[in-house]
C-alpha cells in the first residue's frame, strides 16, 4: 500500500470512529461541515426545543417521507413533557441508537433521519426512506409471450419484495456485503440456505470483499470486478432483468447478486448453456419449447459461420459449390472491384453501424431508421457495384440470426466471434476456419465461473435435470444441476 493510500484509509477510519459528543453544538458543527450545510440545498439541519429537552434533526428532504417525519417525529418531540428516551417518544418502528459518527454518516447516506439530544452521547437513526423510483414495468430486453411480464426496478427493496413473493420461504436469505468507501454500499446476495453450495457462496463473498475501489454504483460495474476473466469475450455471470427467471435459478441452488440503482441482477455460477436458454422455455409445452431451442441453435450457427463459410468456399474451395450456383455468384460479382473478404467485412460493419444507430436513436424513430437505412444502403451498394446481391443476402441472414440470442450479453460474444471467423477464413479457407473454431472451442472449455466448468454438464459430465440442449417434460425432471453441487439434489 502506498503512503498516500495508507493516510487516506487512516483518515476515513478515524472519521468513522469519532464518538458522538454530549455537547449538541459540537455534533451540529461537525455534521454541518461534513455535509456542506447551506451548499447542499436538500440537506436539512433543524433544532427542536421541546418541553422535555433540546433536540436536533439531520436529514435529506429529498430522501425521507416528510409527512411521517412531521407526524411521527417532530410532533411527538414538541408534545412530550416527560424526560424519557427518544426511542420511546418517536412513534416509528424502525429506530435504533448509534454511538459514532460513522454510523451517523451511513444513516444519512441511506436516507434516514438522525436525531441528537442535548446532554446525551448517542444519536438515533430513524428509517423513513422515501427514495423515488419508477413503477414495476414489463421486461424490455427479455420479452416473453407466455409467463410473467414484470421486471426489476432500480429500487432494491422493491426487487427483493418481488422475489419473496415468488419464493415465500424462510430459507430465502438476503445477505448484505458492503463494498466501496465513497460511500460503502451494500451488495445483496439472494440464495436459499438449504440449497446453495457453501464453497461457491464463500467464493463470491471473497471476491466482493476483495474489491478495493472506492466507488461501485450498480451490478453492471460490479460484474467487471468479480468475474474471473474481465478481458474474456464470454460472460461468466448471467445478467437478467426478470424476477421469475431469478426465482427459477435460486430455486435450483444458484446465487443472485443484486444492488440498489440496478434494474437487473447477476446469477452465479453459470454455464454457457444458460445463455442459450430463454425464460419462456419453462412456460411453453415440451414440444414448443424444444422447437424454439432448435431454431435458436440454428440461428447461432448461422450468425457465427455463414459469412465465414462463404468467404472460405468462394475463395479457396469453389469446387464444393454446384456449377449453377457458382456461375450465378461469378456473374453477380463480375463488376464488383473488391475482394470477397473486403466485400463481406464492408457489409458486416455497415450492418453493425445500422444496429448501433437503431439503439441510440430515440425509440419512435429507431426501428424506422434501421429498416429504411438497411434497405437503402443495401440497394445503393448493389447498384453501385460495390457489393454483390448474394453478399447482401448472406450478411442480412447473419445479422438477423444474431437477434435470436436469448440473452443480451451473449449477443456481443456472437457478433465479435463472427468477425474473428470471417478474418480466419480469408487466410486458408476451411482449413484456417476450422483451426480458429478449434482454438475458440478450446478457449471456451477452459473458462470457469466461480469454480464451475463453463461447459458443464456436457463436459465434465455431471448429474443434471437434462435441460442442457433440449428440455425434458417438466414432471419427469428430478435432479438439480450437479455441477453447482447443491445441498439438496433431488427435486421430488
Amino acid at each position: 500500500m502506498f503512503p498516500w493510500q495508507k493516510q487516506k484509509t487512516e483518515a476515513i477510519e478515524k472519521r468513522k470512529a469519532r464518538k458522538i459528543s454530549k455537547n449538541l453544538k459540537d455534533n451540529i458543527k461537525y455534521i454541518e461541515e461534513q455535509y456542506s450545510y447551506g451548499l447542499n440545498y436538500d440537506f436539512e439541519s433543524r433544532t427542536i426545543q421541546g418541553p422535555s429537552g433540546r433536540y436536533h434533526l439531520f436529514f435529506y428532504s429529498t430522501t425521507v417521507d416528510t409527512k411521517q417525519l412531521s407526524d411521527h417525529i417532530v410532533a411527538p418531540l414538541l408534545e412530550m413533557k416527560k424526560d424519557i428516551p427518544v426511542d420511546r417518544i418517536v412513534s416509528v418502528p424502525n429506530i435504533s441508537p448509534i454511538t459514532n459518527m460513522g454510523d451517523v454518516e451511513k444513516g444519512l447516506n441511506d436516507g434516514s433521519v438522525i436525531i441528537f439530544k442535548q446532554g446525551i452521547a448517542e444519536g438515533f437513526e430513524v428509517n423513513l426512506q422515501d427514495f423515488k423510483h419508477r413503477a414495476v414495468e414489463k421486461a424490455e430486453n427479455e420479452k416473453t409471450v407466455k409467463g410473467p411480464k414484470e421486471s426489476f426496478t432500480e429500487s432494491l427493496p422493491t426487487n427483493i419484495s418481488m422475489l419473496r413473493k415468488k419464493i415465500p420461504s424462510k430459507d430465502l436469505i438476503a445477505e448484505n456485503i458492503s463494498v466501496g468507501t465513497r460511500p460503502a454500499v451494500p451488495v445483496t446476495l439472494i440464495y436459499e440456505r438449504d440449497l446453495a453450495n457453501e464453497k461457491v457462496l464463500e467464493n463470491i463473498k471473497k471476491r466482493i470483499s476483495s474489491i478495493t475501489v472506492d466507488n461501485i454504483r450498480n451490478v453492471e460495474i460490479l460484474e467487471q470486478f468479480i468475474e474471473e476473466r474481465p478481458g474474456s469475450l464470454f460472460p461468466t455471470l448471467l445478467y437478467t432483468e426478470r424476477p421469475d427467471n431469478v426465482s427459477n435459478f435460486v430455486s435450483e441452488g444458484y446465487i443472485a447478486i443484486m444492488m440498489d440503482n440496478s434494474s437487473s441482477c447477476l446469477i452465479a455460477p453459470i454455464t454457457i448453456w444458460s445463455f442459450f436458454h430463454s425464460p419462456e422455455d419453462r412456460y411453453l409445452r415440451w414440444a414448443f419449447a424444444n422447437f424454439s431451442r432448435l431454431i435458436r441453435a440454428l440461428a447461432y450457427f448461422i450468425t457465427l459461420f455463414v459469412s465465414a463459410t462463404y468467404v472460405a468456399v468462394t475463395n479457396y474451395h469453389s469446387q464444393l459449390i454446384p456449377i449453377d450456383l457458382l456461375l450465378a455468384i461469378a456473374s453477380s460479382r463480375e463488376r464488383v472491384p473488391l475482394p470477397i473478404i473486403f466485400e463481406v467485412l464492408l457489409m458486416e460493419i455497415a450492418f453493425e453501424l445500422i444496429r448501433e444507430a437503431g439503439v441510440r436513436i430515440p425509440s419512435p424513430l429507431g426501428p424506422t431508421i434501421g429498416i429504411v437505412g438497411a434497405l437503402i444502403l443495401g440497394q445503393a451498394a448493389v447498384e453501385a457495384n460495390i457489393v454483390s446481391p448474394i453478399v447482401v443476402i448472406i450478411v442480412a441472414l447473419s445479422g438477423l440470426s444474431s437477434f435470436a440470442a436469448a440473452n443480451y450479453s451473449i449477443n456481443h460474444t456472437l457478433r465479435i466471434s463472427r468477425f474473428i471467423f470471417i478474418v480466419a477464413a480469408s487466410f486458408y479457407g476451411l482449413l484456417s476456419l476450422l483451426g480458429a473454431i478449434l482454438l475458440w472451442a478450446a478457449y471456451v472449455v477452459s473458462i470457469s465461473s466461480f469454480g464451475v466448468s463453463y461447459f458443464s454438464p456436457a463436459t465434465p459430465s455431471t448429474k443434471s435435470s437434462h435441460d442442457t440442449f433440449f428440455r425434458m417434460i417438466l414432471k419427469k425432471e428430478r435432479w438439480r444441476p450437479g455441477f453447482i453441487n447443491p445441498k439438496d439434489w433431488d427435486k421430488k
